[in-house]
């Protein structure tokens, strides 16, 4: 199975961190699973505005077909303002709706309040409901003091919520080999 590890950010340093610390959890459990980081901020991204599919630039062709042609996910996002960033809702928005049918996903969310965790539950699981992913019941939330200067994990109970977390994951990923996915055409 190809798992994505997908960093929805163009900026800052946590998620990406938290990324590389599940990728090695993911990888103690399941060396079988194909794991691969992808990071927003390494595609030249425009607006879907409407237009036919094949008349955006070639890193939004290669974005999409990346995401779609994987097996799972973990989805990192930072919370500005409240929300998810624009660039992480705008690559939803490119996705054709059975993109991520039956496929895992788990999510990590960095904020800068305690209370931010809420945008997970308020706008990230709606979205990949909607997409009828196979979302993981359990979340992790981080904030800065979770992280030293060099943006490392230094908080243990992080730690052990991101194993758990991969674990439950590796356990959906193993459910859903046998459910059906749909092959999309391109847009």
């Amino acid at each position: 199975m190809k798992i994505l590890l997908v960093d929805g950010t163009l900026l800052g340093r946590k998620t990406g961190a938290i990324l590389e610390q599940v990728e090695q959890y993911i990888k103690e459990l399941d060396e079988g699973l194909e794991v691969s980081q992808l990071h927003l901020a390494d595609f030249e991204h425009q607006f879907v505005d409407g237009r036919p599919f094949d008349q955006y630039n070639d890193d939004m062709k290669k974005l999409v077909k990346t995401i779609e042609e994987a097996d799972g996910y973990i989805l990192a996002t930072p919370i500005f303002q409240g929300s998810i960033p624009g660039v992480l809702k705008n690559t939803f928005d490119f996705l054709h709706p059975k993109a991520l049918r039956y496929k895992p996903v788990s999510i990590v969310a960095n904020g800068g309040t305690y209370q931010h965790h809420l945008v997970v539950e308020n706008q990230l699981k709606p979205i990949l409901d909607y997409f009828r992913a196979l979302v993981t019941p359990n979340y992790v939330y981080t904030h800065g003091d979770h992280f030293d200067s060099e943006n490392k994990i230094i908080d243990e109970n992080v730690h052990e919520r991101l194993r758990e977390m991969a674990r439950v994951f590796v356990k959906y990923c193993e459910l859903s080999k046998d459910l059906p996915k749909e092959t999309i055409d391109q847009h």
